[in-house]
């Protein structure tokens, strides 16, 4: 019967690390964004007898699992077996073990074996330990980025955080970050056309995240309006609700995008410099669909609320946005540059953006404009050479910014074709540490490569 064991010594105490993991959210922040599995029911947390229920992909199948803890040592261990599911056997257990105050080993090891027997192991025993090994490097990476980076706040009190766009792909990991670092999230719903007012108040930090998909549909007069509505008018609602709340939120940390600085060609980009010029079309509209956003926010300074306005780029996450849109084509070998391949593209990692949004939350007096992106940005064309690189494929067919256009509009003029050079000058002069400050290790990291 195959084992499976993975060891990673940690820079922490065994009995924060075993808190981690006990806490709620650890389970979502622990499923890889390029083999993920879908939660459908659970009952219970670490102990014995708690159940879950889940639907895992096994090649091309997806298949139900389910897993039922059998032992539980607080502090030392955990074991969970499959009771159903695609493999004759799995049993799975999560050792903390003390190095010295400071220090502890995390090791997961998982006895194993495959459907079929002999002609299962010979067939899949290749693919399985494959699948293993990049799902737990994923699992220690995270846990120990994490565990650092909530470390660097341990001095401060945890916080209520209230976030709009909570069901979106960005808060779907930032809320089991901010609860397995022992803060509490409320999700603002709607009720009706209005948000969820008793959510905001008394709640320590909102993180405004929602706001409808700018590069998801071809810009009718409709779709602009909804893009106008569900940033500048939820805005509004917003700062309504925090003005009417007995205890009003004392940090806002509210998203905006690099598209504010409208087409840039090669400048180098800073907090300090200009927006671009407004309009009703492309790059223009966008712009200023940005600063009436940041506008909106800023309204909050009157209640004394310490205000963050972070313009995001784009988003380096396998299981979301623009990066699973390209995944298809350049899988088949048809990736390319888009467009001329000299525009730039400032972006920036799933877990990066996390970062970035937490430091801005936990540290006093962080406010104005913050420039989310890695310090390396690149071109369109360099960006095409290292995602088929990180995928072993060709990245060599273009697509015209000619079909571009035709295929969608201004919408592609404003944000495929449209180029920032941005660097995130606010960041690096506050000392902040970036997980995947190259873009190859980011697309490593979040496509398990």
């Amino acid at each position: 019967m195959p084992t499976f064991v993975k060891r990673s010594e940690l820079p922490v105490p065994s009995s924060e690390l075993f808190a981690w993991h006990e806490r709620p959210g650890a389970f979502e922040r622990l499923n890889p964004p390029f083999d993920p599995v879908e939660i459908e029911e659970r009952t219970g947390g670490l102990e014995v007898g708690a159940r879950a229920v889940i639907r895992a992909k096994v090649g091309p199948i997806t298949q139900r699992w389910v897993a039922e803890h059998t032992a539980y040592e607080q502090g030392r261990l955990f074991r969970d077996e499959m009771r159903s599911g695609p493999f004759h056997k799995w049993v799975h257990t999560h050792r903390f073990v003390p190095v010295s105050e400071q220090q502890s080993v995390l090791e997961d090891e998982i006895d194993y074996e495959l459907p079929l027997g002999a002609l299962g192991a010979t067939l899949g025993g290749g693919y399985a330990s494959g699948k293993l090994e990049a799902a737990f490097r994923y699992r220690h990476a995270i846990t120990r980025a994490d565990l650092a980076r909530h470390a660097r706040f341990a001095g401060a009190p945890r916080r209520t955080f209230a976030i709009t766009g909570a069901s979106g792909l960005l808060a779907s990991s930032l809320t089991p970050f901010l609860t397995t670092g022992g803060h509490t999230v409320r999700p603002v719903k709607r009720v009706g056309d209005r948000l969820d007012a008793a959510a905001i108040d008394g709640a320590d930090v909102v993180i405004h995240l929602a706001g409808a998909g700018v590069a998801d549909e071809r810009w009718t007069k409709e779709r602009k309006q909804l893009l106008i509505d569900s940033r500048v008018a939820y805005t509004r609602q917003l700062i309504d609700a925090m003005r009417a709340a007995k205890r009003p939120p004392k940090v806002l940390v509210s998203a905006s995008a690099v598209g504010v600085y409208g087409d840039r060609g090669d400048e180098v980009l800073t907090e300090a410099s200009a927006p671009g010029p407004r309009g009703d079309e492309g790059a223009a509209f966008l712009s200023g669909l940005c600063l009436d956003w940041e506008a909106g926010a800023r309204a909050a300074e009157a209640l004394g609320t310490r205000v963050a306005l972070v313009r995001i780029g784009v988003v380096m996450a396998a299981n979301g946005g623009a990066l699973a849109k390209l995944l298809t084509p350049f899988k088949a070998g048809v990736g390319g540059p888009v467009g001329p391949g000299t525009q730039w593209m400032p972006w920036i990692s799933s877990e990066d953006l996390i970062g970035v949004l937490h430091h801005a939350s936990m540290t006093d007096g962080f406010a104005g404009v913050v420039n989310a992106v890695a310090p390396n940005p690149v071109t369109s064309r360099e960006f095409a050479t290292v995602l088929g690189g990180v995928l072993s494929r060709p990245a060599i067919a273009p697509l015209p910014a000619l079909a571009l256009k035709a295929m969608f509009g201004e919408m592609a003029e404003a944000t495929i074709l449209a180029g920032q050079r941005v660097r995130p000058q606010v960041l690096e002069e506050a000392g902040f540490e970036f997980l995947h400050p190259k873009l190859e290790d980011a697309l490593r990291f979040t496509l398990g490569r």
